[in-house]
């Protein structure tokens, strides 16, 4: 007997096989019970998830010999030709091929013929939003106003891009994605069926990694089992399909806690050798810090998480606060965007996981902010108690008076220390005797008393004015009360020889028509 795939074989026959959409098989059978039959329907939805079956079921319920019936026996003639895809009353169209005008027109003739066994002709045009806008605008009137043996069921995986005026004429039912739960209990069904052992890890992995479609489960599932020889296991699956897994990414996550940087990068580059993408690698990395953001947050439906949780080691779980697994998240995010365009995608995973050694001692602004008000709220609470610093007793130094010396050298003695200090506070003082002490060239101690030499005779003058100011200035700052000498600073120049002087004399004379007196 020919190999029948998964897919196809589990296919749907019945409003009770039909798993995932309660809401619309309730509905369509409550309606078929009231004989409440809309002359078009429109399935819409996400791939996979039981369109086509249910508008074959419909079309099965409508039709069969003990029908209309919500409940079809499945074995009348009506109900086999359908199930077989040979009913010539029941006509299944790919919108994707038959996209034209004349498609449509052939159409519009055929229905002009009532149904030859059956009570009602039904079009299924699955893919609908294929047809062109020339295609739409023909079908309008006739699905508005079709014969009452007419029924059409329209099917697309994109509603918005069916015109309005098809909308607005059509029973509209939405299918949702399948549960995780779900699906993961169909494919215990069918392993139990096929009479082959699976883990339940693996199980859970082919649910994930459907998407809440349940075809593309069964086609997955076919795939895993034709290399897995009536045993699936996840440790043959990661080998097979080159995966990462759960233990392998928490050998990278456990060092980098606590900042072996070196131990997790070999971990990186052992998974890499072993096979692994860099591209795999990084959405593994991305969804196992997704699962920890979420864990933090409370969240522990493994249907939203997409792994389970018994597979993360504890100590990973509350190591890191939630803005630091949101920064490491947003870090795997870019880098899958960005390393298309990299030099190299192992360069940047490498660069990013050594980044990761770090995260632990990142804080966000938001945190020290909140940690600062924090703190400010406990010491206004008095909930932290400051304890006095222990301090030396120091004897307090006698304040100093303006009137008082300052500087206390050898007594009697000025320096040029002392002498700096008093020109520069009677600077700060914009005093201008100041001024004056600055233009000293020289001072010397004598037998006779302090010598003061100044530059210019003028501030030898200004010096004699304010004498008495700076001898009491003296006294102040070097304690010295003897005679002060003010004197102009004569520097000793060398003279020259007469002959020369008189040369250039003579030179002076000659060019001012004089003459040398000597």
């Amino acid at each position: 007997m020919a190999f029948e795939v998964t897919a196809t074989r589990k296919r749907p026959q019945n409003f009770e096989t039909l798993i995932g959409q309660q809401f619309v098989v309730s509905t369509l059978k409550s309606a078929i019970e009231q004989k409440r039959i809309a002359h078009a329907y429109l399935f819409s939805g996400p791939r996979g998830v039981g369109k086509t079956s249910l508008a074959r079921i419909v079309a099965k319920a409508l039709n069969c010999e003990e029908g209309p019936s919500a409940n079809p026996c499945g074995v009348c003639s009506n109900c086999k030709a359908i199930t077989a895809g040979s009913s010539a009353d029941v006509i299944e169209i790919d919108g994707a091929s038959n996209t034209s005008v004349n498609d449509v027109r052939i159409i519009k003739d055929e229905i002009l013929f009532p149904p030859t066994a059956s009570l009602y002709k039904i079009y299924i045009i699955d893919e609908v939003h294929m047809l062109s806008n020339s295609a739409f605008n023909a079908l309008l009137k006739t699905i508005e106003e079709p014969p009452e043996y007419v029924i059409f069921i329209f099917a697309t995986t994109e509603t918005q891009k069916v015109p309005p005026t098809i909308r607005s004429r059509c029973q509209q039912f939405h299918f949702q994605l399948i549960d995780l739960a779900t699906i993961k209990s169909a494919l215990a069904n069918t392993v139990k069926e096929m009479q082959i052992e699976a883990e339940e890890d693996a199980l859970f992995w082919i649910a994930k990694e459907a998407t809440g479609s349940l075809r593309d489960a069964y086609t997955l599932f076919d795939q895993i089992v034709s290399f897995s020889d009536g045993n699936i296991t996840m440790a043959l699956i990661e080998e097979k399909l080159g995966l990462a897994g759960s233990d392998k990414i928490s050998a990278i996550f456990l060092p980098l806690v606590k900042g072996e940087r070196e131990i997790a990068l070999k971990a990186l580059w052992t998974l890499l050798d072993s096979g692994v993408s860099v591209e795999q690698t990084i959405k593994e990395l991305t969804a196992y810090v997704r699962v920890l953001l979420l864990v933090k947050a409370g969240v522990t439906n493994e249907s939203i998480l997409n792994m389970q949780v018994n597979h993360i080691p504890k100590e990973l779980l509350n190591v890191y606060s939630s803005e630091q697994l949101e920064a490491a998240l947003e870090l795997f995010l870019h880098l899958y965007r960005d390393i298309r365009y990299s030099l190299s995608g192992r360069f940047e995973l490498e660069l990013a996981v050594s980044r990761l050694a770090n995260l632990k001692n990142m804080a966000s602004s938001y945190q020290l902010v909140n940690k600062i008000e924090e703190f400010k709220n406990e010491l206004l609470e008095g909930q932290i108690e400051i304890k006095p610093q222990q301090t030396v007793a120091v004897e307090k130094p006698k304040e100093i008076k303006k009137e008082e010396v300052v500087a206390q050298p050898k007594k009697g003695t000025l320096t040029k220390e002392i002498l700096t200090e008093m020109i520069q506070k009677l600077a700060s003082e914009r005093d201008t005797v100041g001024m004056v002490l600055s233009q000293l060239v020289e001072f010397n101690h004598s037998e006779n008393g302090l010598k003061l030499l100044f530059a210019s005779k003028y501030m030898l003058d200004t010096a004699t004015q304010n004498r008495d100011k700076i001898a009491s200035l003296i006294l102040k700052y070097s304690g010295y009360e003897g005679p002060l000498i003010f004197e102009r600073f004569k520097e000793i120049k060398k003279e020259k020889p007469q002959e020369s002087v008189n040369k250039v004399a003579q030179e002076i004379a000659t060019l001012f028509r004089g003459e040398l007196i000597t």
